[in-house]
């Protein structure tokens, strides 16, 4: 977070379209067949080749069966993996596929007619692909091929299929029903919500849960969070396990219990709400004690815990030094005092020289246990996640939710990813946040220190304007988090960034085109989200030391909204 760090930029985003041409007509016999052998990359890559070693098989996640091929783009390697699949002359076929993640595409070569593609941007949920091809007069076999796309996230496919006339290659065994689902448990619960998980089953391609007795949501992966429940209550759980075959018998119940206090993911905060970083160093802006930061801000992070030699483990410093002389005591008592003014203090994991990493379930452990703490030892109302080397959604998550086990419901969950972290919801860090949405505070994007970015219209756009902010806010309000979940994060003046410093008068301009979609610039919302929560700012220090002009503006506009 702090000035002029080393960011990777993003000069654009240029993308391929591609045509997709349909030839040929006819409808499927009672022979037909789907001529994919090992479709379902149960037998890891026979069959199947893929470029420059990018492609494997993962356990997870999975469309169906136990294994999924993931596709991982590297420099100019595009992840194709491709396998050549007898057909018949003169015939009609349907190559059909499932993914997920990143960019994926679809697609055939050598019908002797015309070769056909189809593609998807990044998807969080299995998607199925599908398009139609003719052979020609002598063609005998083709190329099924799947890849995804130059600089972006891995994608993964599964049950791949090209049904037509059977082409003399054999075929993978028709499904069966699926086994009962075993290892079903509560992996978190809320005050409003119960967090289960169970063992990826054999041939499944997705899993009802029951309540009850009924069925209240289906899933294509081996976890659930059940919301809108009653606080302080037991509810009883089951799972089955379903594929194109049926629908296995339900496992043994689990009883999840939710929190007796509502309101996780924010405590007291009001409706629109001020973030401010409060540097604890001196890099040549003002110099603070917490008791001088602006009661403009209603979240304060502090900046920066520090990594330990525990792998996950965070510990923090003041620096007494390079802050006059600000003692620990003084310390603790001024988060009290801003406790006592409605105000929350967090502590911020990360930033440029951030090197904390939680990458197993050793580290996510040791990660919640040495923030909570901190909590603890200084009074700290949660935590912000800005870590700029990447994050492990799968372990960053799981830390989160065991800190919110110890915490409870008046936790404080912020996050400060990079605009290119926020691009799409294949991401980590935005994986991330909605793995704890039932828990997550806020996440204040820094729309700044950045190239250009796509916005929610696909169209490309460049920091400095209000189309810059809103058309990217846009992405994380319709890719899944609610607007009370999405702040502007900027740098409080020219000296606090590298780049991407706007007057507040713009900043106010895009809360207004979001919350009422007054204000905008050429790019205009479909909706406007008034719950908006609202904007943060690189830092209370800089803020200071141009006169507070941020907080007061940004600040009272943000406290001014409806």
């Amino acid at each position: 977070m702090p000035v002029l760090r080393n960011r990777r930029l993003w000069a654009g985003v240029a993308m391929a379209a591609l045509a997709l041409s349909f030839a040929g007509t006819g409808q499927a016999s009672a022979a037909d067949i789907n001529n994919a052998k090992n479709a379902g990359f149960e037998s890891g890559l026979t069959n199947w080749t893929c470029t420059a070693g990018s492609g494997t098989t993962v356990s997870s996640p999975v469309h169906s069966g136990a294994a999924a091929l993931k596709g991982t783009p590297a420099g100019q390697d595009n992840a194709q993996c491709s396998e050549s699949v007898a057909v018949k002359p003169n015939s009609t076929y349907t190559l059909s596929a499932w993914v997920q993640g990143g960019y994926s595409y679809l697609g055939v070569t050598g019908t002797g007619t015309t070769d056909v593609s189809t593609w998807t941007p990044d998807t969080t949920s299995w998607k199925q692909l599908s398009t139609t091809f003719t052979t020609g007069a002598s063609t005998t076999s083709v190329s099924v091929y799947t890849h995804g796309w130059y600089g972006q996230a891995a994608y993964y496919a599964d049950d791949i299929s090209v049904y037509g006339p059977d082409g003399g290659g054999g075929s993978d065994p028709a499904p069966t029903v699926p086994a009962t689902p075993t290892g079903v448990s509560v992996s978190s619960t809320t005050s409003s919500s119960v967090s289960l998980a169970w063992s990826a089953v054999s041939g499944a391609t997705g899993y009802n849960v029951y309540q009850s007795g009924t069925k209240v949501t289906a899933v294509t992966g081996t976890s659930a969070t059940i919301t809108g429940l009653a606080a302080s209550t037991s509810y009883s759980f089951q799972v089955t396990a379903t594929n194109s075959a049926g629908e296995s018998g339900k496992s043994t119940a689990v009883t999840g219990t939710t929190t007796a206090t509502g309101g996780g993911g924010g405590g007291t905060l009001p409706k629109h709400a001020v973030t401010g970083y409060w540097q604890n160093f001196n890099n040549g802006a003002t110099v603070q004690k917490l008791s001088a930061v602006s009661s403009q801000y209603d979240i304060i992070a502090v900046a920066f815990a520090d990594a330990t030699s525990t792998p996950g483990g965070v510990s923090f410093t003041l620096d007494s030094s390079g802050l006059g002389g600000y003692t620990v005591d003084q310390f603790k008592a001024d988060i009290a005092a801003k406790h006592a003014a409605g105000k929350k203090v967090i502590i911020s994991i990360g930033g440029q020289n951030g090197t904390i990493s939680v990458s197993d379930s050793t580290s996510a452990t040791n990660f919640a246990n040495s923030v909570y703490s901190l909590m603890q030892t200084y009074g700290f109302d949660g935590v912000d996640i800005d870590l700029e080397n990447g994050i492990n959604a799968t372990y960053m998550t799981q830390a989160l939710r065991s800190l919110s086990s110890k915490a409870g419901s008046s936790l404080i969950i912020t996050m400060a990813p990079q605009t290119i972290d926020m691009q799409s919801t294949s991401n980590a860090y935005f994986q991330t946040a909605l793995n704890i949405k039932d828990i997550l505070t806020v996440v204040n994007m820094q729309y700044y220190n950045s190239g250009t970015m796509l916005g929610c219209d696909g169209k490309v756009y460049g920091q400095g304007t209000v189309d810059f902010l809103t058309a990217l806010a846009c992405i994380q309000l319709q890719g899944g988090l609610s607007p009370s979940q999405v702040g502007l994060g900027l740098p409080a003046s020219t000296s606090a960034a590298g780049s991407g410093y706007v007057s507040p008068t713009i900043v106010n301009n895009a809360l207004d085109c979001l919350t009422a979609g007054t204000n905008c610039g050429t790019f205009k919302p479909s909706k406007t989200y008034p719950d908006l929560r609202g904007a943060m700012t690189w830092s209370t220090n800089w803020d200071a030391a141009a006169g507070s002009s941020w907080s007061n503006s940004v600040g009272a506009h943000v406290h001014a909204l409806p």
